[in-house]
């Protein structure tokens, strides 16, 4: 396995955290529509955590985006690199999350968080900030609605309502299953927030989370098991990778 450590001068402390945050906010593009979808490569990125050994596993798994099959993934398990601290947690997540992405063995296309980019209290959420950092277009796909409010949308796959921040839309509530609480679609990086629902959409044919994220989550868990029954020394991180066998 390679071995690959947090990015240098990483924040250490929740002021360094968020002069980061505040820096790196305006470098967000918001005036590009993103790749079309179901083409291409969409990949998904999530985390799982290991609190009593201090580890934090990170899993990309890339699929092709027309038919959902795996085309390669990739994991990196390391030390919790950052104390939990509500609206800060992407820096707990990005160094594994880096070392999982540069590890793959093709691009990612676009690339689909397990939580959120603008929805976000200081608007720069882990869908934000992986953007950022790696130039790629990123969407972010949450579980809940984390501090805002929604209307509920219409009972049918498909329907969306505004994620709301006061006036202010952060994101959409869409409806991927018949009469199924929504997931909560928000803007990362370099994707419109309509192209980032159509997305969701396109990765949602069966199930209420898209492909991305059920991939990406079991992935994570799987890597956080085997890295819990071995060893990651000092602050290292311990990186593999796979690519799909071609037909």
């Amino acid at each position: 396995m390679t071995t690959v450590g947090v990015p240098a001068g990483w924040p250490a402390t929740e002021e360094e955290a968020r002069a980061v945050q505040d820096e790196l906010r305006g470098r967000v593009a918001r005036d590009e529509p993103g790749p079309p979808p179901a083409r291409g490569r969409v990949t998904g990125v999530d985390v799982a955590y290991d609190d009593d050994r201090d580890l934090v596993a990170a899993a990309a798994v890339v699929l092709d985006a027309a038919t959902l099959e795996v085309v390669a993934e990739a994991t990196a398990v390391g030390r919790v690199s950052f104390p939990y601290v509500p609206g800060l947690l992407a820096f707990r997540e990005i160094p594994a999350v880096l070392a999982a992405l540069d590890r793959l063995p093709c691009p990612p296309g676009l690339v689909v968080c397990d939580g959120y980019g603008l929805a976000h209290p200081r608007r720069f959420g882990l869908a934000s900030h992986l953007g950022v950092l790696t130039g790629l277009p990123v969407i972010g796909v949450a579980k809940n609605p984390f501090t805002f409010t929604y209307d509920e949308p219409a009972p049918a796959r498909g329907a969306s309502a505004a994620l709301l921040a006061g006036t202010e839309e952060v994101g959409r509530a869409l409806r991927t299953r018949d009469g199924v609480k929504p997931v909560f679609v928000s803007v990362g990086h370099r994707v419109s927030l309509d192209n980032a629902v159509a997305h969701t959409l396109a990765l949602t044919p069966r199930y209420r989370l898209p492909e991305t994220t059920r991939r990406a989550d079991a992935l994570c868990r799987r890597a956080l098991r085997e890295a819990a029954q071995g060893s990651v020394p000092g602050d290292a991180q311990e990186a593999t990778t796979r690519q799909a066998p071609t037909s």
